[in-house]
């Protein structure tokens, strides 16, 4: 991993998107923002708005929440993600990898409820939270190989 990589998350819906972005560091991961779809199969305003996302966070790889389920098997959401990756890879140019998501939406309403935000506001968040944790998933499994990287 290169010093000052900036990587995106993406918790990938059937109407939302939720953002999160890594420090330069690739350390840490923050919330950005939920993309909202009118429509499930519009896709080419979020596509629009990751890229321009990707040019001003200076990203170089974006990690793209993997919906398998808890025993493992792919559902219909796998294959609309796959397609959602490469359409994410044609239109930015970028790696796209795919990260197991599992239970970063529970887990976000765990921290949500802990901080005593309300059931009704929680909609608004709760996405790009669940994409700040597949993020920071992903950086704390990758963590070894930058302490290797940046010893070099």
């Amino acid at each position: 991993m290169v010093y000052g990589m900036r990587i995106l998350g993406l918790d990938y819906g059937t109407v939302t998107v939720g953002v999160a972005v890594s420090d330069r560091l690739g350390m840490t991961a923050q919330e950005l923002e939920t993309i909202v779809r009118k429509h499930p199969n519009k896709l080419r305003q979020t596509l629009a708005r990751i890229e321009n996302l990707v040019e001003e966070y200076g990203v170089q790889k974006i990690v793209l929440g993997y919906p398998v389920n808890m025993n493992y098997t792919e559902g219909q959401r796998v294959e609309e993600t796959r397609e959602f990756q490469k359409m994410l890879e044609r239109r930015t140019g970028l790696p796209v990898i795919l990260w197991d998501e599992r239970l970063t939406t529970v887990e976000s309403e765990r921290i949500l409820k802990e901080c005593g935000v309300r059931r009704e506001n929680r909609k608004a968040v709760i996405d790009q939270i669940a994409a700040a944790i597949l993020l920071q998933n992903y950086l704390d499994a990758h963590s070894k190989e930058r302490i290797e990287d940046s010893v070099e």
